[in-house]
Order: C-alpha cells, then sequence, then structure tokens
C-alpha cells in the first residue's frame, strides 16, 4: 500500500484511511492510487465482509484537492489522467462487491465530499463541515458533479456550487445527504453497529443488490423494470435463498454460503 493511504483489516471490515493528517487528507495522485489499490485488495480480501474508508486524525475527513500536489513538470495528458483518477475512486466504490461505508471524522469538502457521497452508507460527526467551496476560487466542481448530482437535492446542489455555501452535517442529514450525524463519542460505535448489520447479510445478496441498485439508476424506467426483473430471477437461483428462508420459519440465524 501507499505510504499516504493505510489499509487494516477489523475483524469483518477492511479499513480504508488517508493518512495525510498535516494536509487534512487532501487528495493528490499518490492519494487517488492508493485508494483505488486499497478499494483492489479489500475486494479479494475473503475476510472483509465490509469497506470502510475515513480520514486520519479528527480535523478532515478529506479537505478536498491538494492545489500544491500535482506535478506542474508532466505532460497535459498526463496531468489530465492524475485528475481523472479521482472519477476512478468512485466508480471503483459503486461498483465494488461490498458496502461501503464513508467514516466522515471531519470536513469534507470538494473531492472529499466527493468520495463521501460515493459510499453506499455514511456516518458523520456532526460538527463536520461539509461542502464545495471550489467556486471561492475560479474552479467548478467537475469531477464531483456526477455523485452530486445522484445524491444531493437539485436546488441544494446548485446552492452549494454556485455559492460555496458549506453545511455541517447536522443539516446533510435533514437533507438526505448523509445517513447518520452523531457526536464525536457516537462515531465508532455507529460504525461497528452498521459493520455488524452488514456482515450478518448474505455478501452474494448484497453484492446483487447493490449492482441492481446502481445499474438500474441510470436506466429509463421500462429499461430498469426489464433489468431488475433478469436480476430477481438470478437471485432466486441463489442458495442462499433457500438458506434464508429456512432459517426464519425455523426461527434461527441463516448460516449463508455465499451462493
Amino acid at each position: 500500500m501507499s505510504d499516504v493511504v493505510r489499509y487494516d483489516l477489523r475483524g469483518s471490515a477492511a479499513w480504508i484511511t488517508i493518512a495525510r493528517e498535516e494536509r487534512r487528507n487532501a487528495l493528490n495522485p499518490e492519494v487517488t492510487s492508493g485508494l483505488l489499490e486499497g478499494l483492489r485488495r479489500a475486494a479479494d480480501d475473503d475476510a472483509a465482509r465490509v469497506v470502510v474508508m475515513t480520514g486520519a486524525g479528527e480535523k478532515a475527513f478529506c479537505a478536498g484537492g491538494d492545489l500544491g500536489g500535482f506535478a506542474t513538470d508532466a505532460s497535459s495528458a498526463d496531468q489530465h489522467r492524475a485528475r481523472g483518477q479521482l472519477g476512478e475512486v468512485f466508480v471503483a466504490m459503486q461498483s465494488h462487491p461490498k458496502p461501503v461505508l464513508a467514516r466522515v471524522n471531519g470536513h469534507a469538502l470538494g473531492g472529499g465530499y466527493g468520495l463521501m457521497l460515493a459510499a453506499d452508507i455514511v456516518v458523520a460527526v456532526d460538527d463536520a463541515t461539509i461542502g464545495t467551496p471550489e467556486i471561492d476560487v475560479g474552479l467548478w466542481p467537475h469531477i464531483i458533479t456526477s455523485v452530486i448530482q445522484r445524491n444531493v437535492p437539485r436546488k441544494v446542489a446548485l446552492e452549494m456550487m454556485l455559492t460555496g455555501r458549506k453545511i455541517d452535517a447536522r443539516e446533510a442529514e435533514r437533507w438526505g445527504i448523509v445517513n447518520r450525524s452523531v457526536p464525536r463519542a457516537e462515531l465508532d460505535s455507529s460504525i461497528d453497529e452498521y459493520v455488524e448489520t452488514l456482515s450478518s447479510k448474505s455478501p452474494l445478496i448484497l453484492r446483487l443488490g447493490k449492482r441492481s441498485f446502481y445499474r438500474a439508476q441510470d436506466m429509463a424506467f421500462a429499461d430498469a423494470v426489464e433489468f431488475l426483473n433478469g436480476m430477481l430471477t438470478l437471485n432466486l437461483q441463489a442458495e442462499d435463498v433457500a438458506e434464508g428462508v429456512s432459517a426464519f420459519l425455523q426461527k434461527r440465524a441463516p448460516e449463508w454460503k455465499g451462493r
């Protein structure tokens, strides 16, 4: 793993941590490469049932792009590819076979806001600042628009992007942008609760369900219905369905086979 991104297995959760606390966990090409590597590693790690993404320290989850962290002596093409790598991280998170939790331990700004939104479930400390301040330095949050449009109410999204207004996690929870806004003392217990709950589900059905959700969201309605019907047929052929029904009728915990 990269020096700026740590990978740790904690019980049934793979923790991927941006380790640039002194730079408020800002993004640069090394960080985005490390995140991609961590996500690939978690996908192949049979002991990991859930992925938790977070930042080091208590001040920032990720403060966005490190404006001084991109090599200016690289060619325009290389710089373009390096900037686009953040979009690859978003795709890797949403196509990941396991649920991805964002543990938002502090500010989530710019690209960090995008990372937060690309996660499947978000738990944030209630005083975390969230937003897109790029407009204040003459930039537009182009790449993260892809996840903003899919996760934030339209008028709220445009207001934040056009004005640079930031909100705290409590307001973000009211808008449905984060799942839980909690006091800092409850952050890890809330993450642990989600990890325990998700780890108790069939990994196969979580994978199929997550794939269905994200694939269907951009389809025309009729196409989505047809696609989801096919996914249901695939789901019904899984051994875990028979085990789940049997366990329910016998009033016991299911023993998932993952097939």
